[in-house]
């Protein structure tokens, strides 16, 4: 099958994954060696011109923004004004946890590797309050029926003082537990403006935005009054128990995790971003970065699952259909993106939604599929079978949580294992010791149990988050 079939198999395969997920619009880039050499289009930045969605199209790319940040950090270190060594304490004196002893041993370097033992917190939904409880669509979800009474975070010292006074336990000591952390890369945000004496906004506008020429790349809402083409944002709801994509049209914003996740970008912009991983530093003539700083940001540092590693600010996965890709995704409100490099190849991509939930994850797997002529629904790993002893089968039951809002359950019927995660329930699959997975819209998703000393179940790895286990699930 010739390259072009596949890609005009992948665009019909698109076509099901918008339908099936409500997906007003997409817009997907790819380039090799630098060269743009595929776009696919499809939606409205309005219904009413019909003015339709292009690789200049403005979304939201959520947590990609993470990269940006550590790039960030590494300027700063080749500058000589830190190190990714240095304590966090070093430079945010009054950061603390419920654990002083480790809180000392708690690195830059733990930050930008979800290392540090943070568990997941909720100050990602304090930081957002004023956006949330100003946002009609979402005030109407169950989920946000409490955000007007919690406290607002403004600051980011106002963040570091919310997380003094929570209660909770570190999952172990510095470096040795990966959970996903939002408010991690806050604190990266603090001593990056901090050492640069810069707002992080204007650090990152004067020392990658401008220099890489990502012209129409912005953090703040207002700023994109200035922009030409800005996608519209959507967001899932239930009506009459059908799913629908419904109009949603205020921007979040957090002040104080604008590192964490919200810049707004374009196919094109991310693209021209991307290339600092490719070259080594460069975009076009311009270094923004040395090539051995560029290296360490894409370094496995820390293990996530088998097939996944974290380096700093993007995942790496050393065995994706036998190749090494380096990625990351995003998701908020109105928001689901993904972006990817794969070395050998020297292939960039993005792919950008204005959905959350949106499959643009589905969207990366199925075109890089259609480019190599495999079948456009292959997964990027397989797992063998793996044998479960029966009576460890209760062991797994229960209900677990984390200060995210997340939840699952875990649940034994007939011997046979089942997660139920926003209300879809699918079967587990045992691949390793304390280990499963379970296909849902399309991905795998791996699910690993964690024990304490006594041998019991305790905590659950949840794609990239540790949840404590609470009670069993009936």
């Amino acid at each position: 099958m010739s390259k072009v079939t596949s890609l005009l198999n992948f665009e019909e395969y698109a076509e099901g994954l918008m339908e099936e997920f409500k997906l007003p619009g997409v817009s997907i880039g790819i380039a090799k060696a630098g060269e743009l050499i595929y776009t696919y289009n499809r939606g409205y930045l309005d219904l009413q011109n019909q003015r339709t969605i292009s690789s200049d199209t403005v979304f939201g790319i959520g947590s990609i923004t993470k990269s940006m940040t550590c790039l960030a950090i590494m300027q700063l270190q080749e500058a000589g004004k830190l190190s990714v060594h240095d304590p966090i304490v070093t430079y945010l004196p009054e950061f603390r946890t419920p654990d002083p002893e480790r809180t000392k041993k708690m690195t830059i370097h733990h930050l930008m590797t979800h290392s540090t033992g943070l568990p997941p917190l909720p100050s990602l939904y304090n930081a957002t309050q004023r956006s949330i409880v100003a946002d009609p669509e979402i005030m109407q979800q169950d989920e946000y029926k409490d955000a007007a009474t919690m406290q607002p975070i403004d600051t980011y010292e106002e963040l570091m003082e919310f997380i003094a006074k929570l209660d909770f336990e570190l999952l172990g000591e510095p470096g040795t537990e990966f959970s996903y952390s939002n408010d991690s890369y806050a604190l990266l945000g603090t001593i990056i403006e901090r050492v640069s004496g810069q707002s992080y906004e204007d650090y990152m506008r004067t020392c990658l935005l401008e220099p890489a020429g990502m012209t129409s790349s912005v953090f703040l809402p207002e700023e994109l009054e200035h922009l030409k083409e800005v996608a519209p944002l959507y967001t899932p709801v239930a009506v009459d128990g059908e799913k629908k994509a419904v109009y949603s049209p205020l921007w979040w914003d957090s002040p104080a995790m604008r590192a964490a996740g919200f810049l707004k970008s374009t196919v094109n912009d991310m693209l021209r971003y991307l290339e600092i991983y490719r070259t080594g530093g460069l975009v076009g003539n311009t270094r923004i970065l040395s090539a051995e700083s560029v290296a360490e940001m894409i370094k496995p540092h820390m293990q996530v699952d088998r097939d996944r590693f974290y380096g700093y600010g993007m995942a790496v996965s050393p065995n994706y259909h036998g190749k090494t890709v380096v990625e990351h995704s995003g998701g908020l409100k109105g928001i689901a993106s993904q972006v990817f490099f794969l070395p050998e190849q020297e292939l960039t991509g993005v792919v950008l939604t204005n959905l959350d939930g949106g499959p643009s994850k589905q969207m990366m797997n199925s075109v890089l599929n259609a480019l190599e002529g495999r079948p456009l629904d292959a997964l990027p790993v397989t797992y063998s079978d793996y044998p479960v002893l029966a009576e460890r089968l209760p062991g797994y039951v229960g209900r677990f949580t984390s200060g995210e809002l997340e939840s699952i359950d875990i649940r034994l019927n007939d011997g046979q294992l089942s997660i139920d995660f926003s209300g879809k329930i699918s079967l587990l699959r045992a691949v390793a010791e304390d280990a499963f997975v379970f296909t849902s819209g399309r991905l795998q998703t791996m699910v690993r149990f964690i024990r304490d000393a006594d041998d019991q179940v305790h905590r659950v790895a949840f794609g990239s988050r540790q949840l404590a286990k609470q009670v069993s699930a009936s």
